[in-house]
């Protein structure tokens, strides 16, 4: 942590906004051991890559010496963060909180180094904390200034319902920042609300205010509205690396660009080199794509599956060729000896509803050994073995015995 000015140059890359930039060149050149703390809210139990800008933010602070503090809101994702909504989100209880955080380690240590990674959980400060302690801090801000904040405001005004806990969300993440002490919190340009609420309760509570910096949102696959599982545009953490390098091949060439910027480690002149080439048709830009695809799966599911990934996606798409490995169920239909083809996809899990089936055939979504189907009323025979596919990247092998 001795260059100032180069880690000040890492630390900004891809920042939208800083507050205060100058506060955040006084801590660094202070060269002192610094909170840096996110907040991930365990939602769902699967990460996804957008969630992925935040933690590669960390991963730059951790290159430069830094430890970071990872925090799972376990207590305030029971409350419901009510940031983009405009109905008051359902509570969830505690085991399925407990349940969606479980994985979040593994998760994040394919990115963050574990012994520069504290992991916290709100829970262990909050669930201790008195009703006067909470009262006391509520009184700190306004209703007036809470509606001030846009979907807050929004909600009022159109007469939609506002629930009195949904505004202890941003005082209780901003007391998160107290308590730990939090030198520079990193959050999406989404929350810039509770951020600030951070700020706002540090000062209150005799604290230097925690210095802000908001990373953009990354976009789905549809190229439009921001990653999100509800939103079905999403990539996992987790997700099959075949499944992954598919997805990610399958974005516009304008989306590929904006990924670059967002998730590649690759340095920006490089990627400005290569952008400035496919524009002047020198490169393909489903070759630059490729690269993309394999940086990103390379880093979750190691270099051998995401060179297997490429071969896969190559033979399925040039080659019109099915994946070289594909999961082998055998399903066993004892007392029949036909099994209706929508049951049998929604017994292997290749679709969650026999109406999902239906709707899928009647798409051309399903194909049995690369061979559309259009009939849902069909059933297949015992003691065979077929290559089922749903749409471009679910596969499976299945036996019938």
């Amino acid at each position: 942590m001795n260059n100032i000015d180069y880690d000040s140059t890492i630390i900004k890359r891809g920042v939208t906004e800083i507050i205060s930039e100058s506060e955040l060149d006084e801590k660094l050149k202070k060269n002192r051991r610094l909170v840096i703390k996110v907040g991930f809210d365990p939602t769902t139990a699967d990460l996804h890559l957008g969630h992925t800008i935040l933690i590669n933010k960390m991963r730059q602070f951790q290159d430069l010496g830094y430890e970071v503090v990872f925090l799972i809101g376990d207590f305030t994702c029971m409350i419901g963060d009510p940031t983009g909504k405009n109905i008051t989100r359902p509570l969830l209880n505690k085991d399925e909180v407990l349940e969606n955080s479980k994985t979040y380690a593994d998760q994040i240590f394919k990115i963050l180094i574990p012994e520069k990674t504290k992991i916290v959980f709100n829970s262990s400060w909050l669930n201790n904390m008195h009703l006067e302690e909470i009262i006391k801090l509520s009184s700190m801000y306004t209703v007036a200034r809470m509606l001030e904040r846009d979907d807050f405001q929004k909600r009022y005004s159109l007469k939609y319902p506002i629930a009195i806990h949904e505004f202890f969300y941003p005082i209780i993440q901003g007391y998160d920042s107290v308590y730990l002490h939090a030198d520079i919190e990193i959050g999406g340009n989404d929350q810039k609300f509770n951020l600030i609420m951070g700020r706002i309760l540090q000062s209150k509570l005799g604290q230097q205010p925690q210095t802000i910096l908001m990373m953009p949102l990354l976009e789905g696959l549809d190229g439009t509205k921001k990653m999100s599982k509800s939103l079905k545009n999403y990539i996992g953490l987790n997700e099959n690396p075949v499944i992954m390098f598919g997805k990610l091949m399958s974005i516009t060439d304008n989306l590929m660009w904006r990924y670059f910027e967002l998730l590649s480690f690759r340095p920006s002149y490089e990627i400005n080199k290569w952008k400035l080439d496919v524009s002047n048709g020198i490169l393909n830009p489903r070759d630059i794509k490729i690269k993309l695809a394999l940086e990103i799966t390379e880093r979750f599911h190691g270099k051998i599956k995401a060179i297997q990934a490429e071969q896969d996606f190559v033979m399925r798409f040039k080659h019109k060729g099915i994946p070289s490995t594909i999961n082998t169920i055998n399903l066993s239909i004892p007392d029949e000896h036909k099994i209706s083809l929508i049951v049998l996809l929604k017994s292997v899990g290749l679709v969650n509803s026999l109406s999902e089936a239906r709707r899928l055939i009647k798409q051309g979504g399903v194909r049995i050994d690369s061979q559309k189907i259009d009939d849902y009323s069909i059933e297949i025979p015992k003691n065979t073995e077929h290559v089922y596919q749903i749409g471009k990247h679910r596969f499976a092998k299945i036996k019938l015995i």
